[in-house]
């Protein structure tokens, strides 16, 4: 009796997972405004709706932000570690050239896409406006803004916010569920 009733209880944790942490994404949270189109280094048009669905960071930076440049390895090692369970970074650069873009990026190793946003001031707005960068804001595959971090971040924090997000562990055990 006891082994069915711990089955029924995981079968209905992993079919009704419980909420992210509160502390993350607070229930009236605002929706990320998601209407942009940008171009990123290659010159494709990229929009930000595209990736509703995901857990998003989006990063706001320059080239010749120093604590920008700081926080790009620690972005791609989050990509590399959480983008198969549908975390995405973009990093939106607020003022740099594709020209300039293209060689950082590729020097930096960026795996994540990079955005062009110079001149694009209306993105800056919508998101309560930019005070200074880096900036990073966490928007839930529900396209509400979760988190905004002004200035550097540590990484383990950004983690802690997106794994509650992409909620990894029991996300795993639904997608092995339903795969059966």
């Amino acid at each position: 009796m006891t082994t069915t009733l711990g089955a029924i209880a995981l079968a209905l944790l992993a079919l009704n997972p419980p909420p992210p942490d509160a502390g993350v994404c607070d229930a009236k949270a605002k929706p990320a405004k998601l209407n942009f189109t940008f171009k990123d280094v290659n010159g494709h048009k990229v929009a930000l709706s595209d990736f509703k669905g995901k857990v998003i960071i989006l990063d706001f930076w320059a080239t010749w932000c120093v604590p920008c440049k700081a926080e790009i390895p620690g972005f791609i090692d989050l990509q590399s570690k959480y983008g198969k369970d549908g975390l995405q970074i973009l990093g939106l650069s607020v003022d740099d050239p594709i020209d300039k873009l293209k060689p950082y990026v590729a020097a930096m190793k960026m795996i994540y896409p990079v955005l062009q946003g110079k001149g694009n001031d209306a993105v800056l707005d919508a998101y309560e406006p930019i005070p200074s960068i880096p900036t990073s804001v966490v928007i839930a595959r529900d396209g509400k803004v979760c988190a905004r971090h002004v200035g550097i971040a540590p990484m383990d924090v950004f983690e802690k916010e997106i794994k509650s997000l992409l909620d990894v562990g029991v996300g795993s055990r639904l997608h092995f569920l339903q795969s059966r």
